[in-house]
């Protein structure tokens, strides 16, 4: 994989450096967008990434507030991010991007994966959530008026969940692998807004187009490191009255638990299998994760391809289907709410 990506950046450009990015696995990427004037300091908003770090930022469904992270940590994150925007004597917007692991533990660790002292993707996200318009308010601070003489000061912490989701092109190009990773491939973004985590994330998948099912059969087959936390998902779509069928290893896993599944083929294990069962409309939800080496993602990439020109719902990171049975679990209590009554409840 490293000499495919030399050879073609090599045809690119015979000029340019090659970037190298070291991965961190298992770890909550977190988007803080501040803006300051010299010396005062706004946190604009705090977002939780639902996709693990290592997939793009820019194909990471958010949540601001934050839907899982302790509250100590999240003001760590605000004090260190005053602190950067402040020793970089930055006079506008500025966007920070942190990796956390270890997020549920006492003492989690923090990693600072970028520092943008510009408007990044997410300010309209923030301030349609927030209702102020933080690239108006930045460009005023950048001529020379003060947050105070603004009137910015307190900081607006939401008491509703918005969740921004990536909109993909993928029906537009049918064979493409829909597996998400460091490169971008999103088009476009929505916003889902509620009053639990649950209904804005459902909310969110109906903007981008994402159909999830209530009621029908379920296929999960996931990574070696992926299957303990699968467990939850599981047992949470049998909750929801789904029927399960899995992979051996997995559906190994899952029944040592005690959940219902059956078991159904690999591709390469001899009909039936699980693409005879796509293409028969006997799924209804896909749930793939993948090891993170050439031969495993070349073949389930049959999985992922016969899902998307069936149009059967597809999550490709656990993080994901976690979230969408969340959603699932609210989609019977969705309501309708106007963003001018949700921002006149807010206290600027």
């Amino acid at each position: 994989q490293l000499e495919r990506y030399m050879r073609e950046a090599v045809k690119v450009s015979h000029d340019s450096p090659v970037l190298l990015d070291r991965f961190l696995n298992d770890a909550i990427e977190v988007d803080v967008d501040c803006l300051s004037d010299g010396e005062q300091v706004f946190i604009g908003g705090v977002m939780e990434h639902i996709e693990q770090a290592g997939v793009h930022s820019g194909d990471s469904a958010c949540s601001l507030p934050p839907f899982s992270m302790p509250q100590f940590l999240i003001e760590t994150l605000k004090q260190q991010t005053a602190a950067m925007a402040r020793a970089l004597k930055v006079v506008g917007l500025m966007n920070v991007q942190f990796a956390i692991q270890q997020a549920d533990a006492d003492s989690p660790k923090v990693y600072v994966l970028e520092v943008n002292p510009r408007a990044s993707r997410t300010v309209p996200f923030v301030s349609k959530v927030t209702g102020l318009a933080l690239a108006k308010i930045a460009a005023r601070a950048m001529a020379g008026r003060s947050l105070a003489d603004q009137a910015i000061g307190h900081e607006v912490t939401p008491p509703y969940f918005s969740v921004k989701e990536a909109v993909f092109p993928f029906v537009k190009f049918p064979g493409v692998d829909i597996l998400l990773g460091p490169e971008m491939k999103s088009t476009g973004e929505v916003m889902g807004v509620g009053k639990t985590f649950g209904e804005a994330y459902v909310k969110s998948q109906l903007g981008a187009g994402t159909r999830l099912p209530e009621k029908g059969t379920v296929f999960i087959s996931v990574r070696n490191s992926d299957k303990l936390k699968a467990i939850a998902v599981a047992r949470g779509l049998v909750e929801l009255g789904f029927r399960l069928i899995a992979t051996k290893g997995t559906a190994t896993v899952l029944r040592a638990q005690g959940i219902a599944v059956d078991v159904v083929n690999k591709v390469q294990d001899g009909r039936p299998h699980i693409v005879d069962m796509i293409k028969n409309g006997d799924i209804d939800l896909v749930i793939n994760t993948v090891e993170e080496k050439p031969n495993a993602i070349s073949d389930s990439r049959s999985i992922r391809t016969t899902t998307l020109a069936q149009r059967v719902t597809v999550f490709t990171t656990i993080a994901g289907a976690s979230a969408a049975v969340e959603g699932m679990r609210a989609m019977k209590a969705l309501d309708v709410y106007a963003l001018q009554q949700l921002h006149a409840s807010l206290v600027h």
